[in-house]
């Protein structure tokens, strides 16, 4: 279970057995704006946000972009993981 981008549709994917947890975003130039995160309901509270999350930001790192984190869920997750801090723009 990996996070994977599917920039066709604009998101990072999470598979999971019965579901699909994403992370939505718009571009800004080089950077990505990240609006949504969506965990399907069964899976709450089973910390596939956090590895969505992550996921997402180690992504992002690896390949050196540069995210606007408009999602509160990932507004409220950086603030318990500031080593991502380097990945966020504004």
């Amino acid at each position: 279970m990996d996070v994977v981008e599917k920039p066709e549709q604009n998101r990072f994917e999470l598979t999971l057995d019965g579901g699909t947890a994403l992370v939505a975003y718009r571009r800004e130039g080089e950077r990505l704006v990240l609006v949504h995160t969506e965990v399907p309901a069964q899976f709450a509270g089973q910390g596939v946000g956090s590895k969505l999350a992550k996921g997402v930001f180690e992504l992002l790192r690896a390949s050196r972009r540069k995210a606007v984190v408009r999602c509160e869920f990932l507004r409220g997750w950086l603030a318990k993981h500031p080593e991502y801090n380097d990945v966020v723009d504004g």
